[in-house]
This record gives structure tokens, sequence and C-alpha cells, in this order.
């Protein structure tokens, strides 16, 4: 009998779809029906048409950048606070990367930033729900639909959160999920496209599933008729494409966990507001604001310390007596993506040194992102129940009680 270590993981279906996974015919998309019924359900969630399984949440983001058309030596306009994957996903495509600043009290994107940094060769905006909280969605797509510009959800930290009533994932041109081990749902690796075009749909499975021509925006299963698919003279590509397919083990254990998105979302957001209480009274920890009609459904909660320059205690030693208290490790936020040695360094130029040749990245680019970012502390959400999260909260609670004493 397998022992739940970790209840929070699994509380639902998932030891019982896996078995039934295992006793089906097929543990591969290409013919089963878990990955097609996590994308059915999915999308019903989401009052959305279509949505494509893969197996990652950066596959996802390069499968939505083919799709919409971006190639070489196009630009792709990115937040400058985000994990390094958008900008990946862009050079994968042969793009140029383009950095907008943030809104210092949200960390989102900033839609003037955004306006700034359109050039003739932008091809698309990335738009991060950064920590589960949206960016001000109106403004870019105002912008977008301005300059044609196709929209890009990156919402691999956001499940359920809205904005002004609209559930982001439905909001842009097409939003890519992540079902990554941390994510609200996880089957340890795994993503999710969902749109409402049918062509950009079945572009983006084609890419996921090797080019085979016969699939379509709601269909990833491509052995539907084997006189057809075992003939010699069959041509199965008309697409370039990757193997970027979720397994059948992968979907049923992500199809266990929608089922109980609702709950695991709760948890988070209640887990969430008791860190946000312990810090109400705190000058120097100011977390993500959450403006009024957005709901943000807290990934993590990210805050902003000063204890350096208000109490004089470094981020460093207030992580260290925080965990010394028996509190769980406070994350830092990202690197800004364009600091990182990889893309600082210039080490992506020879994949494409024509398009690269002149592509440079300074500090200074992005300076709310530059300033804000090395004091963002990030503290866990994802408890198995609230009473943890709870004791969790009282210990930073009485670790800030101490520095204020002293």
């Amino acid at each position: 009998m397998l022992k739940n270590s970790n209840p929070s993981k699994y509380l639902g279906n998932e030891l019982e779809y896996l078995r039934k996974v295992l006793e089906g015919e097929s543990w591969s998309s290409t013919a089963g029906s878990w990955t097609i019924n996590l994308e059915r359900t999915f999308a019903k969630k989401y009052g959305a048409r279509y949505a494509v399984a893969f197996n990652s949440g950066t596959s996802t983001l390069h499968a939505a950048l083919e799709a919409v058309g971006v190639g070489p030596g196009d630009e792709v306009i990115s937040p400058a606070i985000t994990v390094i994957m958008d900008t990946t996903a862009t050079i994968h495509a042969n793009a140029v990367p383009v950095y907008a600043d943030i809104n210092p009290k949200t960390f989102t994107i900033d839609p003037e930033d955004i306006a700034r940094k359109i050039s003739k060769k932008t091809k698309a905006i990335i738009t991060v729900a950064i920590y589960g909280l949206s960016p001000d969605m109106d403004p870019i797509m105002e912008i977008a639909k301005k300059h044609g510009i196709p929209v890009i959800e990156d919402n691999a930290q956001a499940v359920l959160s809205y904005y002004h009533g609209h559930l982001i994932g439905t909001i842009g041109d097409v939003a890519s999920f992540s079902f990554e081990n941390t994510k609200h749902i996880s089957c340890g690796e795994g993503g999710l496209i969902l749109t409402n075009n049918e062509a950009l749909a079945e572009t983006c499975r084609k890419i996921g599933g090797h080019g085979f021509k016969n699939l379509k925006a709601d269909e990833g299963r491509i052995r539907l008729n084997q006189d057809i698919f075992q003939n010699p003279n069959y041509k199965r590509h008309d697409v370039l494409g990757w193997n970027y397919r979720l397994s059948e083990f992968n979907a049923a254990v992500a199809l266990a966990q929608l089922e109980r998105v609702d709950e695991l979302v709760d948890l988070r957001i209640k887990s969430a507001n008791l860190f946000i209480e312990a810090i109400k009274t705190c000058d120097y920890l100011t977390p993500q604001e959450e403006p009024k009609g957005y709901v943000n459904s807290y990934y993590t909660l990210g805050a902003v310390y000063e204890g350096q320059e208000k109490i004089g205690i470094s981020w460093e030693d207030f992580r260290k007596a925080y965990m010394n208290a028996g509190g769980d490790g406070i994350y830092g936020a990202w690197s800004v993506p364009y600091l990182e040695p990889m893309i600082k360094n210039r080490k992506f130029v020879a994949r494409c040194p024509w398009v690269y040749e002149n592509v440079r990245y300074e500090s200074g680019l992005c300076p709310l992102a530059e300033k804000i970012q090395p004091k963002i502390m990030q503290f866990k959400t994802n408890y198995r129940d609230v009473a943890l999260a709870e004791k969790k909260a009282d210990i930073l609670r009485s670790v800030i009680k101490k520095f204020k004493s002293n």
C-alpha cells in the first residue's frame, strides 16, 4: 500500500485514476482518453472552446508563440519580473525578447511601458499573472488591438484568478497554464493551452504533436483510423512540430486535481490571508497589492522587504530568523531575466547569429523591476491544511514582534 506522506498532493482520485491508466490499453495521449478528458474538463471549467494539454508550461509558451506567427527576428514583449521561461521560449522561436517594466505595487507588467516598447518588429505580448495576480488586462488588450499584436497569457502561477469578473486565461488570444510540482494543479510536470480560436488550438496541437496533419483543435489522438494511419503512402506531417505531448499518467493525476481545484485554490487564498494578517502592522513588509476587482489565487504570497533600511536587518538575516523559529523557507524572487548570465553574457547568440548579432541587455533597462526584485520575499501558500498555515503565520508574527522590540 502506497503511503500518502503529503496529503495535500492527493486527496482525490489520483491513485484510482493511475490504476485505470495502468490497466488500460494506451499510456499515450495519441490513443488514450485521459488527456482528452482533462482538456475538455478544463475548457468547460473556464467556459472556453479549446484546451490542449502539453508536457510543461514551457512547451505551451513555445507552441503559442509559434502558433501566433512569431519567427526569426520578431520581437516579443514580456515583463521584467517573471521566470526565465518566457525568455527561453521566445529564443526557442528565434525571436528577440523585449522587456517591459512593472508596476511596483502589483509586480505585474506595466501597460504604459508595453506601449513604449512596441516596434514594427513586435509580434506578440506575453503577460504574466505573477504569484497569481492578473496584470491590468484592459489597457493591454487595447494596445494590442491597436497594433494588431496577439496576447499570450502566461498563467503558470494562476488558476481561477479573476480580473474584473473575467477568469484570466480567457482574455488574451491564447493562455498558457502549468501543472508543475508546485502549482495549484500538479501532476509533476505538465501544462495546457486555452483558447477560443480554433485555428490557434489546432496549430498548437500540431506543434506539440510532431506536426501530425490529422490532429484537430479538439482531438489529440492520431490513430483513429488504422487503415489510413498504417498505409505506407500516408503523408503524416504538415506542420513543424515537437513531442510536447502529456502522458496519460500525468493527465490522470491532473484530472483528479482539477476535480477539486476550487478547494486547492481556496486553501492557498486562506493561507496567504493568514500571512497578510501577520504582517499587517509591520512597516517593512508590504504584500503584493490586490487591486479592487481582482482575485489573486496566490501561487505564493509576494511581499517587498525593506527591513535593511528601516530596522537594520538584512533580507538574509530576517529569513534566517524565521526559519530558525520554525518557519518554512522564504524564497527570493527570480532574477530579472536579462540579468541572468545566460542572457546578459549572450550565450544564446550562436543559435541564430544573424538575429542576435546586435542584441544586448544591460542593467537599467527596467529600473523599477531591478529595484524591487532583490527585496521581494515569497511566502509559501501550498499547505496541506489551514491549521499548518496558521502555525507558520504565527511564527512570522513572533519574528516581526521580536525585531520590533529590539
